[in-house]
């Protein structure tokens, strides 16, 4: 006894895609870099905070860091480039790390540029 499908009914015509919904909303919060700074200027420790520590104070702070790892490590790196921190032990973003203290100083410095004289120039030239 074969039992024979009924005829294929017409697939249902699909719906619009709703374009808010495709577009993911930014967390409302602080950035993770800015996070780990903070963390690292509260440490008082003389060597730097090495990672482990860094997540600690993170999810002290209500950060989820089992789920948001590879996030804590991107920034880790990318402030380690911009020059933001130092890395003292270790590579990539493993280790430990401290506040460039070079940087910090030469963001104090006011930049004296004289505007002016800067757009007569590209006036004339």
């Amino acid at each position: 006894m074969a039992e024979t499908a009924p005829a294929a009914a017409a697939p249902p015509a699909k719906a619009p895609k709703k374009k808010s919904a495709a577009k993911a909303k930014k967390a409302a919060g602080p950035a993770v870099g800015d996070l780990i700074v903070k963390a690292v200027s509260a440490s008082k420790e003389r060597s730097g905070v090495s990672l482990a520590a860094l997540k600690k104070a993170l999810a002290a702070g209500g950060y989820d860091v089992e789920k948001k790892n590879s996030r804590i490590k991107l920034a880790i790196k990318s402030l380690v480039t911009k020059g933001t921190l130092v890395q003292v032990k270790g590579t990539g973003a493993s280790g430990s790390f401290k506040l460039n203290k070079q940087q910090t100083e030469t963001k104090k410095k006011p930049c004296h540029q004289n505007t002016f004289v800067d757009s007569k120039m590209t006036e004339y030239a």
